[in-house]
């Protein structure tokens, strides 16, 4: 980003005589992060940002925004009065992005979404000057300050969108108004704020809402919710998955511990690599490959890039325990779909010890808490994994469906306030050529087992 102040003030439609000559570069609102030439915004959080303006300050930021309802500050900085600092924040947002004017991709989904970002950036940048969403900012703050903070020579600009409510991707389209909108997947994640799969898939089209006229549209074809709800979109549409109904399709999977390789329908004889456990894994790639191919990437250096990429938010992760034994880390995120995804992921991996499962609770599922917690169990036998552990009051349901599968010794439970019980008997248990799984919502913190494990 590169603009003088006076420029700001007309993005805004805010007049003035009196305008200093500042430069801005960049935009932040978390003033620990400020620096020289960036103009703050004082967004309302927890708490309101308006107190952290003398921070940002302190920190060097060139001018702030500040909100009319405000006591207006002295000339300690240069500053921009607004009505409604957020609503400022989107209105800048939106005049950067139309004086740039990068092709947008655009991409939401109930799991996956940050990986397939990152991989669709990193096939475009084979011939783009690309920027992407940093991390896993995807809501009303999050894609205004990507947008921004994207460099001045931006050709696509890779966005994931987020959700918790209806109408907050219908709100964020509005922001980015993207070329391309990319749909991993529909799960349960969240469902507790929507009560049904079928209104989860209606809150995601939403991004092909603000969707550009000579736009495309690429979807996971294997889910109905989708297919039914994409005869009303009029744009260019393409689906991938593991159909063979689907325009990309992949036609065989070699899945490793660290990586996993796989054909496609459209280039029998080209192998992709992604270095990354998991076939759930390859739909993301599949997605990615098939924006690169709307893009006009070649078949060939999209199998180089995707061979190099580097995930910004990869939270399935190997990691060494202190004894020796491989640990497979997801525990800051766990839904029913991503769950099963990785169970079975762990299942095709070829060991030399046991393989064990810590699963915690699943949060936010709301009425189908119990339910979705049962439904684990079929994908779950001891010929796949030796023991199991639980945690948390909904896995209670979970162990009751695995009871005939298991003797008690081989399958525990505890509450979330016996981690430090659970912690002595993995360490106890737990031998040198083992594999293990720990995967539950971040709410059960198994993070301290991991801690202590490792």
């Amino acid at each position: 980003m590169k603009m003088k102040l006076r420029e700001v003030y007309s993005a805004l439609k805010i007049q003035s005589d009196e305008i200093a000559d500042v430069e801005i570069t960049g935009v932040c609102f978390d003033s620990r992060k400020a620096k020289k030439g960036d103009l703050f915004f004082p967004l309302q959080g927890d708490r309101d940002g308006h107190e952290f303006i003398n921070s940002a300050i302190d920190n060097g930021v060139s001018a702030t925004i500040w909100q009319s309802d405000h006591d207006i500050p002295n000339d300690k900085i240069s500053y921009v009065v607004v009505k409604n600092v957020s609503n400022a924040f989107e209105t800048l947002a939106k005049y950067y992005l139309n004086k740039v004017n990068p092709k947008v991709v655009a991409v939401t989904g109930s799991n996956g979404k940050t990986t397939t970002k990152d991989m669709i950036a990193k096939v475009l940048s084979v011939s783009n000057n690309v920027a992407k969403t940093p991390q896993n900012f995807n809501n009303e703050i999050g894609v205004p300050f990507t947008i921004l903070n994207m460099p001045t020579n931006t050709e696509v600009l890779v966005v994931e969108m987020g959700m918790d409510r209806p109408g907050q991707i219908d709100h964020l389209s509005t922001i980015a108004n993207p070329d391309i909108s990319v749909i991993t997947m529909i799960g349960e994640a969240h469902i507790e704020f929507f009560g049904t799969r079928d209104k989860i898939a209606d809150a995601k089209m939403e991004i092909t809402n603000h969707l550009q006229e000579d736009g495309s549209f690429i979807y996971n074809g294997d889910e109905p919710l989708l297919l039914e709800r994409a005869k009303k979109v009029e744009q260019n549409q393409k689906t991938f998955g593991n159909q063979d109904s689907n325009d990309l399709y992949a036609t065989s999977i070699e899945a490793g511990k660290t990586t996993t390789s796989f054909t496609t329908n459209l280039w029998p004889d080209l192998k992709f690599e992604i270095p990354m456990m998991g076939e759930y894994n390859v739909n993301n790639a599949l997605a990615a490959i098939l924006v690169g191919q709307i893009s006009h990437i070649k078949p060939e250096a999209m199998q180089k890039a995707l061979g190099e990429l580097f995930v910004t938010e990869n939270r399935t992760e190997w990691i060494k325990a202190k004894n020796g034994a491989d640990i497979l880390s997801d525990v800051y995120n766990s839904n029913p779909t991503a769950a099963i995804e990785v169970l079975h992921s762990l299942k095709a991996i070829k060991t030399d010890g046991r393989k064990i499962i810590v699963l915690g609770d699943m949060l936010e599922l709301g009425d189908a808490s119990e339910k979705l917690h049962e439904s684990l169990a079929t994908h779950i036998n001891a010929e796949n994994f030796a023991k199991v552990y639980l945690v948390g009051d909904y896995m209670k349901y979970l162990r009751d469906k695995l009871s005939d599968k298991y003797n008690s010794a081989d399958l525990l439970w505890y509450g979330k306030d016996q981690l430090t019980d659970l912690t002595k008997d993995l360490e106890t248990e737990l031998k040198p050529n083992d594999t293990i799984l720990l995967k539950a919502s971040h709410g059960i913190h198994l993070e301290n087992v991991l801690h202590e494990l490792i």
